[in-house]
């Protein structure tokens, strides 16, 4: 059963060393994604699954002790997913953001796994997933990976889209109020034209939460290169 889930955002611009001179643009936003990591410590998980989007061939679970590293980004600074052994495929970034993540705050509450989603998932699947990793343990929790739209001014990556304000606030109510009937709701062919790679880990959430009444609480919505970024927590 799902106990508790933090939500954040998941660019590489997190990590200060791939970020370099622009590191403390995102310092509200990384402090709020810590906050929200300790959120699920206090829980105490049995189980922590760290959820993100991903390329088709690039989706599946990932078990503790899988690694990642950021060196596509000219940093080598590699990351793993919880003690274990290496496993054949490397982290995709989503899920190597949110390891580095729990690798700042020492996470040592409960054995930690990765689950990428394929951004193309449709919601029904996703609702699925997401029910079937709550139900693997007693006291489950997910460490939600996923940046909203991309457009939402003409430096963003996806030039401006009148339509990125609105969609980003209508998640940012979703998750504030764990509103499970909104973020399923979320039309994946709109968030794949505003480049929303949140909209599959965050219906993922959705199906994880069924059955339960979660308490949501919004730490963080910000877009500083048009992008949005959302940090929120249920409990």
């Amino acid at each position: 059963m799902l106990v508790a889930a933090a939500v954040c955002p998941c660019p590489p611009l997190l990590v200060p060393e791939v970020a370099t001179g622009a590191a403390p643009e995102l310092d509200s936003v990384r402090a709020a994604c810590l906050d929200a990591v300790g959120v699920l410590a206090a829980a105490r998980p049995d189980l922590l699954v760290v959820v993100g989007p991903a390329e088709p061939d690039a989706a599946g679970p990932y078990p503790s002790g899988a690694t990642g590293d950021f060196r596509g980004f000219g940093v080598d600074t590699e990351v793993r997913l919880g003690p274990g052994e290496p496993g054949a495929r490397p982290l995709p970034y989503p899920l190597a953001v949110g390891a580095w993540l729990l690798a700042r705050v020492g996470w040592s509450s409960a054995p930690v796994e990765g689950l990428a989603v394929d951004e193309r998932l449709a919601p029904g699947a996703c609702a699925a997933e997401g029910r079937k990793t709550a139900a693997r343990a007693g006291r489950v929790a997910l460490l939600v990976m996923g940046d909203g739209s991309a457009c939402r001014t003409v430096k963003a990556p996806g030039y401006l889209d009148d339509r990125a304000t609105a969609f980003d606030e209508s998640v940012a109510r979703a998750l504030a109020a764990a509103d499970t009937g909104a973020l399923a709701a979320l039309d994946p062919v709109l968030a794949e034209e505003l480049k929303a790679a949140g909209r599959a880990p965050w219906q993922v959430l959705a199906g994880a939460a069924d059955g339960t009444v979660p308490t949501g609480t919004l730490l963080a919505d910000e877009a500083p290169y048009g992008v949005g970024y959302l940090v929120a927590t249920w409990t």
